[in-house]
């Protein structure tokens, strides 16, 4: 059995480390927070941009437009946002392994982008085709970024580059459940934004509606990437937040096991001494 000593600091290094968990869990329930306010702050822009995407559409051919033209799927590119730092969870090893198994269905030749640090460490040491790396996006993640993001991922289309363009990302349900999503970025589905319910609606533009269905395709992709990036930073707090959760609770446990052994070793250290008294006290008595 362990020694007094090596228990009590033993017992005080599990302390110092739930006290680093706690604070690391309030910290993440504090960005969760943040990153939900902003899902939310997004979420009413998004919905009335597809609404008047769904008109635009509906009143034009958008089909002239080289974001939404498809084409045969020769050179594909898959775009995995994961998180810069541990300490989450499954959160990045769960994404991880699901984009390792499409590639695998997809070819080796697949185009890799990765946003975040742990996705690029991961790819890039197993030699996959890594064509780019966004690092610490989300340090200070903000709107400007994005953009310049899905205008790289624009450029590749358009350059030919890329057939196709798939965003693989971890949405946002709960603290303790996030799904692992894949959504066609590019081309552009235009069937999905249509809406056949607005027809009939009559409408007087500015400029021609087709001018502007022109200019809602690119908008809709940025926030439809933005979206992607806040769902994600949501879903990496939350799962940091139940990680560390989950190691407060277990460093509880280790503490009472070890206070549990430490009593066992001092009461075992005390009947000895006893006893010893108790012996040399018969020796001297028949000496």
């Amino acid at each position: 059995m362990a020694s007094l000593k090596e228990i009590r600091i033993r017992i005080n290094a599990v302390k110092n480390i739930q006290k680093i968990t706690k604070a690391m869990k309030m910290m993440a329930a504090v960005r969760m927070r943040k990153a939900q306010d902003r899902i939310l702050s997004t979420r009413p822009y998004a919905y009335k941009l597809n609404q008047l995407m769904s008109q635009m559409i509906a009143l034009n051919d958008a089909s002239g437009n080289e974001l939404t033209k498809s084409r045969d799927i020769k050179k594909r590119t898959v775009v995995l946002i994961t998180s810069d730092r541990g300490l989450c969870g499954a959160f990045n090893s769960n994404i991880i392994k699901f984009t390792a198994a499409y590639i695998a269905e997809t070819g080796q030749d697949t185009a890799v982008v990765t946003i975040g640090k742990k996705g690029y460490d991961f790819f890039s040491k197993r030699k996959y085709n890594v064509v780019k790396n966004f690092p610490n996006v989300f340090a200070n993640l903000n709107i400007q970024q994005s953009n310049e993001i899905v205008s790289y991922l624009k450029d590749r289309y358009l350059s030919g580059e890329a057939d196709s363009i798939e965003i693989i990302y971890n949405e946002f349900k709960s603290v303790v459940k996030q799904n692992i999503t894949k959504d066609l970025f590019l081309p552009f589905d235009v069937s999905a934004a249509a809406d056949k319910s607005v027809t009939n609606l009559d409408f007087i533009y500015e400029r021609s509606s087709k001018d502007i269905l022109e200019e809602l395709i690119p908008k809709d992709l940025n926030i439809q990437f933005w979206k992607a990036l806040l769902e994600s930073n949501a879903s990496e707090q939350g799962a940091r937040m139940t990680a560390m959760d989950s190691a407060s609770n277990n460093a509880s446990d280790l503490i009472k096991f070890l206070n549990l052994n430490y009593n066992r070793a001092r009461q075992e250290s005390i009947t000895n001494e006893l006893l010893e008294i108790v012996s040399g006290a018969e020796a001297l008595s028949k000496g």
